[in-house]
């Protein structure tokens, strides 16, 4: 089984028809029968065409007992629920975000964001700090792929008590980084009261290659998928969340590069750990997350000197893996089953009262809200390699607020949240139409 990316250019189709449908239908007669899209992009749109990029996953074959939704699977909400203001807050992985696009630096968005939330649902590169998880009370903590579902109307959420966590891990040719990773563990279990019944570790380990994509995306290719998938398969019935860790193989002037770049250089692993945990998540429909270990303890010496504010964490921790524990310890179940969608505890995109995202990115998140109505404030301060307008997509009236801020942002999810109109909070206020029919 392989996990790699593709480049698609997909032309411009000026018909009114769903683009989820759209993009759906010319993916799908790009790929051969034994793949699968698991994570979409469009990088950037001209007047002619889409310019896409696909997380394909190969060789199901090998594992017929999977039968994975197709990520463009879309069902259309019926109604919207107005008893809570429910915000999701999306900073993609791996495209370089000002904000959000290095090590858990969008944390304090977060908390300014759940402030003004009844619940905030987000994901690990939001709030993932290496050793540290700053998620707030009010917080749900899911995978991007499953952010991307609970918003294509194909899932719903369960708040849970707390979840039985499986680590699965590389087997590491270093003694010390086995044993840290051990001990990491064991803290979780003394402090937060993480349950973790074992550790699995892989001998060979998965190989894990981080790359960039054409348009310096992070991303990167998977190799010998089927043993992991195997241990997934063997253990899914007695655990409830699922913890990975794994070496990424990255050239060491690439590291070297991003630490002194002051914050110029995209992160490297995020991308690749995305289409990991983007595959897992959907073919085995539980709450995934990934840390990298580090490649060698002797790196746990190098000082790489003050660096970026917003990688700072990445070079004060050792294992990197709290920050995930901490997530998947109350990460929501999934639910499939659309009959329980109207219970009082599903959150299911009935319920989703707004979209926050950076400026310019167009991925299955921003394509299901605007089919959904769900209101989309994009942040122009968010900067990212990403290179498309949001105003060329059909948003209806007051679906789309792009802002300069997150502050900003913060307001037009308050304005949301009261029901008064945009317009009548700003000056001047226009005379009201008269139209005589």
């Amino acid at each position: 089984m392989l996990l790699k990316e593709k480049n698609i250019i997909i032309p411009i189709d000026n018909r009114e028809q769903s683009l989820i449908s759209f993009f759906e239908s010319y993916i799908k007669s790009s790929l051969s029968e034994d793949e699968i899209p698991i994570r979409f992009v469009v990088t950037s749109s001209d007047e002619q065409n889409y310019h896409c990029e696909l997380g394909v996953l190969s060789g199901l074959k090998e594992m017929p007992g999977l039968n994975p939704t197709s990520i463009f699977k879309f069902e259309k909400r019926k109604s919207e629920n107005t008893n809570k203001f429910n915000t999701v807050f999306v900073v993609p992985t791996g495209i370089g975000a000002e904000i959000g696009g290095h090590a858990g630096d969008a944390n304090p968005v977060a908390k300014l964001f759940a402030s003004v939330s009844d619940t905030l649902i987000t994901h690990p590169n939001v709030v993932n700090a290496s050793d540290i998880n700053e998620l707030p009370e009010n917080g749900l903590y899911v995978e991007g792929s499953v952010i991307s579902q609970l918003l294509m109307g194909t899932i719903g959420l369960q708040r849970v008590r707390s979840n039985k966590v499986l680590l699965i891990a590389d087997k590491h040719s270093d003694e010390i980084i086995d044993k840290d990773l051990i001990n990491a563990i064991s803290a979780a279990r003394s402090t937060i009261g993480l349950n973790c019944p074992k550790v699995i570790q892989l001998n060979p380990p998965t190989n894990v290659y981080a790359e960039y994509a054409k348009s310096g995306r992070s991303a990167g290719r998977i190799e010998g998928l089927k043993k992991l998938f195997d241990v997934i398969a063997n253990n899914i019935d007695d655990i409830d969340a699922l913890a990975l860790s794994s070496t990424i193989k990255i050239p060491e002037n690439v590291a070297k590069d991003y630490f002194s770049g002051k914050g110029e250089v995209i992160n490297p692993w995020g991308g690749v750990e995305a289409m990991l945990t983007h595959a897992i998540s959907l073919c085995f429909n539980i709450p995934t997350a990934h840390a990298p270990a580090i490649s060698d303890s002797s790196l746990y010496m190098k000082h790489f000197g003050i660096v970026d504010p917003r990688m700072s964490a990445e070079v004060v921790s050792s294992c990197y893996i709290h920050s995930i524990l901490k997530g998947l310890h109350r990460s929501p179940k999934i639910i499939k089953e659309r009959e329980l969608f109207q219970e009082s505890d599903i959150i299911s995109a009935s319920d989703i009262s707004c979209l926050v995202i950076p400026e310019n990115c167009i991925g299955l998140p921003t394509l299901a809200a605007l089919e959904q109505g769900i209101p989309v404030i994009a942040v122009r301060e968010n900067r990212n390699c990403m290179q498309n307008d949001l105003n060329k997509l059909p948003f209806k009236t007051d679906k789309l607020f792009i802002v300069d801020n997150y502050v900003e942002a913060a307001g037009i999810i308050s304005v949301l949240k009261s029901g008064v109109t945009f317009s009548s909070v700003r000056r001047p206020l226009e005379h009201t139409k008269i139209v005589i029919n």
